[in-house]
């Protein structure tokens, strides 16, 4: 198993924020962990990708636990995060943001490969790669803060709220890409409230509610299911 997460339990302060969660990815699935606002989602994937120190639990990749390593450590076991908000360096250029992505010694030495990889998912990176990052507008930001995470060469990409604040017709492009990097060989965790869109890119889906995993399972069955319909969709 490429992921596997075990009874993770993430506190602030006293406050726990995240109780026992645990899933699993697989190598070049697709997996949607969905709910509602404040339900723990970013919490989640931020503990995984070590920005936050669970205080219990495991986070096993490929059987190493690595859930009490610093994040540049964690990238190293191949992980990357786009993590909510984009977090540009936005005085920077896009080649700039790009570059930065390719820190590891693994990853600096394919940054030629990786840059055209990068290139051919998003052409119009290659064409505005001297603008300035802060400039653009936040559907090519969020492609550049997916090309930067993709400069690591990661075996499994960590997106947290991807669509947030997008156009509808941005928001399409970005799925269509998302599913582009999986048919590539690179695996996904997808953290999003667009629960509609999520549960139909994904090959196994999770909902999160008050820091807890609730349900799991296929995704289209949980698509058609009354009570999350109801719950989510308003229907």
């Amino acid at each position: 198993m490429l992921l596997e997460v075990r009874n993770l339990q993430v506190k602030y302060g006293d406050a726990p924020a995240l109780w026992d969660a645990t899933l699993t990815v697989g190598a070049g699935q697709i997996v949607s962990v969905v709910g509602p606002n404040g339900a723990g989602k970013s919490t989640l994937i931020n503990a995984i990708a070590g920005l936050l120190r669970p205080s219990r639990g495991e986070v096993l990749i490929e059987g190493v636990d690595t859930a009490r390593l610093p994040a540049y450590r964690v990238c190293d076991h191949g992980i990357a995060i786009v993590p909510e908000g984009r977090r540009l360096f936005v005085q920077m250029t896009v080649m700039d943001n790009l570059e930065l992505g390719s820190y590891r010694a693994a990853a600096h030495a394919s940054r030629q490969e990786a840059l055209h990889a990068v290139f051919s998912l998003f052409p119009v990176l290659k064409e505005r790669s001297n603008q300035i990052s802060g400039s653009m507008s936040g559907g090519q930001q969020q492609m550049v803060a997916i090309a930067r995470a993709l400069m690591a060469r990661p075996r499994l990409l960590l997106l947290d709220e991807p669509s947030l604040g997008l156009s509808p017709a941005v928001v399409e492009d970005m799925f269509r890409i998302i599913r582009t990097i999986n048919e590539r060989g690179v695996a996904v965790l997808l953290v999003e409230q667009n629960i509609t869109k999520a549960l139909e890119l994904a090959h196994h889906a999770y909902v999160i509610e008050d820091g807890r995993i609730t349900t799991s399972g296929d995704p289209a069955l949980l698509l058609n299911d009354p009570q999350i319909r109801e719950a989510y969709l308003g229907v």
